[in-house]
């Protein structure tokens, strides 16, 4: 099933997004944003009923949402929800699946974070493909003002909050065109799909923090050797890929 709705996306973007960009990063950053939400209802569900309380994971999936809900404000500012049927394809999508991830979140956690880390992973690729493509011409573009106020002069608080391998090694983007954030963009997909694997993995709710906890652990050798086999076939099927976005 997990399977099944990544390849709905992915075809519904590639049959209908194939030459439009920037409506696709709008698409794709709306429906991006949805999992995160939806593992945050849950989990506050948990909390409110006396189940199980685990601030960590609410700190660390918001900051996630944040980070996506960024994503969205920078596509939404290059005109990608230009027009009614872009947003009604987001809006609608975004809606089905934040009900399917919550119920999937409520049977088994680990299949809703395997769902997002193959969509991740698909936003990865998407913008690696793009900046190959017209890396160029975007570095003669400037940067918006909202990507340059979120990864240069704001609060980088909640930016580190879904940093989660290496917290004392905080990545900062350099924004100085429109390449750069495209860039950044593309680097803190492949962070969540980090965050993903890590949840994943078992006994994660004794090991898993925010990265901001006092006297955090880092994460066991086991799950960081798991991430970095993980991401680093990611980067290199991204590399053999030919450039294109479809």
């Amino acid at each position: 099933m997990i399977r099944f709705l990544v390849n709905f996306l992915e075809a519904l973007l590639n049959t209908f997004y194939r030459q439009r960009l920037h409506p696709r990063f709008f698409v794709l950053e709306t429906i991006a944003r949805v999992p995160y939400f939806a593992y945050t209802s849950v989990l506050h569900l948990y909390e409110t009923m006396g189940w199980w309380r685990k601030s960590d994971w609410l700190k660390v999936h918001f900051s996630e949402s944040w980070n996506e809900l960024h994503h969205l404000l920078i596509s939404e500012s290059l005109g990608g929800n230009r027009y009614a049927i872009d947003r009604f394809v987001a809006h609608t999508g975004a809606f089905v699946y934040y009900w399917i991830i919550v119920g999937v979140y409520l049977i088994t956690p680990r299949s809703a974070y395997r769902f997002m880390q193959f969509v991740e992973e698909h936003a990865y690729h998407t913008y690696d493909a793009f900046l190959r493509e017209h890396g160029e011409e975007l570095k003669k573009l400037p940067a918006p003002d909202v990507a340059v106020n979120y990864y240069r002069d704001g609060d980088l608080y909640m930016f580190e909050e879904f940093q989660i391998t290496n917290p004392s090694e905080f990545r900062r983007p350099k924004i100085e065109n429109l390449y750069d954030v495209f860039v950044a963009v593309r680097d803190d997909e492949l962070e969540h799909v980090k965050t993903m694997i890590a949840c994943q993995q078992p006994n994660i709710q004794e090991t898993f923090h925010s990265p901001h906890m006092a006297n955090r652990a880092a994460l066991p050798e086991s799950i960081r050797a798991e991430i970095d086999a993980q991401t680093s076939s990611i980067i290199k099927e991204a590399e053999k890929e030919p450039v294109q976005i479809n």
